[in-house]
């Protein structure tokens, strides 16, 4: 017959201490989450005005930008009219000056006056073939494009004032200047005349060429007054 046995023989008692100590400490319990206060009054005061601040700083940012594509823009349109412009004058002159010289050749009393007219030409296209834009610089180049400009322009004038003189210039055949041409100083004379008069002299010729007026308006008026009495 087997004998019992006690069941407490057979554990290890230094195993178990050992898986004992060997066992991870508890987890510590989490700390409850810090919820922080709602702002303050004085806090979103202060939160708009920093972002008024910056809504500021933005515009003025952006007005800065808007006048700086306005520039930018202008400065293309103003190159774009030099480059179209010189290249039209330059066309013009270097053709009329060709015309007006050949035709001074076989002219008889208008030589002189061809002869000036293809000089003020020559010295228009002169001081277009002086416009160098490679010489220009970030400092000048607005102002030597505004002077630029203006010599496009001087030139034009005087460019159509010789159209205006030398119909031959417009593809015509007649060489004679034109009458506006011819006029144009009696015009001047004229005007000058009545710049030399006085204020009283001027309004006595303004009641001359007027009181015929005066006496027509006065006889309506006295007929109407007797007409209503």
């Amino acid at each position: 017959m087997p004998s019992k046995f006690d069941e407490s023989d057979f554990v290890d008692r230094d195993l178990e201490a050992a898986h004992e100590s060997a066992a991870p400490p508890p987890e510590p319990e989490p700390l409850p989450e810090e919820t922080s206060p709602p702002p303050s009054p004085e806090e979103l005061t202060e939160r708009v005005s920093e972002t008024q601040h910056k809504l500021a700083e933005l515009k003025q940012m952006q007005d800065e930008l808007e006048r700086e594509r306005t520039e930018i823009e202008e400065a293309r349109k103003r190159r774009s009219e030099l480059s179209t412009g010189r290249e039209e004058m330059v066309q013009h002159l270097t053709r009329g000056i060709g015309l007006l010289e050949e035709a001074e050749l076989s002219s008889g009393r208008t030589a002189e006056q061809l002869s000036r007219t293809v000089a003020d030409l020559r010295t228009s296209l002169d001081k277009i073939n002086l416009i160098n834009e490679e010489e220009w610089t970030e400092e000048n180049w607005s102002v030597e494009l505004t002077k630029a400009l203006t010599t496009i322009e001087n030139s034009r004038m005087e460019w159509n004032g010789a159209r205006i003189k030398w119909p031959l210039l417009d593809g015509e055949t007649d060489l004679a200047p034109s009458v506006a041409a011819t006029t144009q100083p009696l015009q001047t004379t004229e005007r000058a005349g009545l710049a030399q008069l006085s204020f009283w002299q001027l309004s006595k010729l303004g009641l001359a060429f007027t009181w015929p007026l005066v006496l027509v308006g006065l006889a309506v008026v006295i007929l109407l007054v007797l007409s209503r009495s």
